[in-house]
């Protein structure tokens, strides 16, 4: 098993808090990763999306209650949405026993309903942590431009070849598509919900307009939003925030949308292998893309993220605040002999960042002008990963 980089969050989290949320898309990783945990002590899995197991917890704290003193995994917690109020009283029943730590892990592939739910019902018992898609560290072994086209999914990743790959993320959307999407919002044709996805595949980092996507697909301006918002809940799709401050400039103020995993844009929009990817015209944007993935995957717990535009085209591709690190400007470039564009330098004046960066495909890290470090994913990834382990 390729070690993931949140297994020793998850095992601090289970030695302070009663409970840990685990979120992330569906085939992240979660259950492999919770079974591995749960075969490290006595513990008790269940999931939740099997009839006999979801039969089990008709009375859940019947069924919990003489299991207190186990580690208690709940796979796929969300399909039991009034699980949450009889977990408070267990938690609390096992505090007067002395157990006030560890007593269950849950997995969840809904971000938002399920903050919602628990937040509610475990106020100060529950701590949340989110696995997304294998990166270019955990994946090190991978070539980094294999792990690119392919997409951070395991299953897919590590797949035997390209092609293999390809009808894994081909079968992960139709899934998705026909069974997991319409759990969560109003039926909509899942031919409109794949065209909504490609749609998005194709505008990868470019500003939300709302009123022309729906206009596009023949839908009202709610129905579009509410679809868009769902796919962020399912970690299938990022809203990028533009930043805001009295620099005494128009600034852009929509923001961006770009789909997550860089694999799932590449079966979107048919792109079978490298040659095919690197002639595409999604090409810049995909790989803006996986290196914001990336780069946020490594980043400090608190860290937020932004854009940043103004009319007259100074643009910071990646504006990260970090809780400890300040604030680092990031600009992508597929190009191997990198250079900071004059809109970067603009931007950066505004904006007055601590650090600068063009990430780009090479092996070295080096210096260009104006104190620009022109930096390998891995390298700042691993900058980043650094400053999370002293947080």
């Amino acid at each position: 098993m390729i070690h993931r980089r949140l297994l020793p969050e998850i095992l601090a989290a289970l030695a302070e808090s009663p409970a840990v949320c685990l979120l992330g898309a569906r085939q992240v990783g979660k259950t492999t990763l919770a079974l591995a945990i749960a075969g490290q002590r006595d513990a008790l899995y269940l999931d939740l999306e099997s009839p006999r197991d979801r039969a089990r917890l008709d009375d859940p704290e019947g069924y919990l209650e003489p299991h207190l003193d186990k580690l208690v995994v709940l796979d796929e917690v969300h399909r039991v949405p009034g699980l949450f109020p009889p977990l408070r009283g267990l938690i609390d029943r096992a505090r007067r026993r002395g157990l006030r730590t560890g007593r269950y892990l849950l997995l969840g592939s809904a971000a938002l309903s399920l903050l919602r739910q628990a937040g509610e019902s475990l106020a100060g018992r529950v701590r949340f942590l989110e696995l997304g898609p294998l990166d270019a560290l955990e994946a090190a072994a991978l070539p980094l431009d294999r792990l690119w086209l392919r997409g951070g999914f395991p299953d897919s990743a590590l797949a035997p070849s390209d092609e293999r790959s390809l009808r894994w993320r081909e079968d992960f959307v139709r899934t998705y598509l026909e069974r997991d999407i319409p759990q969560f919002g109003p039926r909509l044709p899942a031919e409109t919900l794949r065209r909504l996805w490609v749609m998005l595949a194709h505008r990868q980092g470019g500003p939300y307009n709302a009123a022309e996507l729906a206009r596009n697909l023949g839908l009202d301006t709610r129905t579009a939003n509410r679809y868009v918002d769902l796919l962020v809940d399912l970690f299938l799709l990022r809203r990028l925030p533009p930043w805001h401050a009295n620099v005494g400039k128009r600034l852009v103020k929509s923001p961006r949308l770009y789909v997550r995993d860089s694999g799932l844009v590449h079966a979107l929009l048919s792109v079978a292998g490298l040659d095919a990817l690197l002639a595409h015209p999604v090409v810049g944007a995909s790989w803006e893309g996986f290196i914001l993935e990336n780069l946020l995957a490594a980043a400090p717990d608190g860290t937020t993220a932004h854009y940043y535009r103004t009319a007259g085209g100074a643009e910071i591709d990646l504006l990260l605040e970090l809780p400890r690190g300040g604030r680092w400007a990031v600009e992508v470039k597929r190009s191997t002999a990198p250079a900071a564009t004059r809109g970067f330098h603009e931007a950066c004046a505004d904006v007055r960042p601590k650090r600068r960066f063009v990430v780009y495909p090479g092996m070295e890290s080096f210096t260009l002008a104006a104190g620009v470090e022109a930096v390998p994913l891995p390298a700042l990834a691993g900058q980043l990963a650094a400053l999370r382990k002293r947080t």
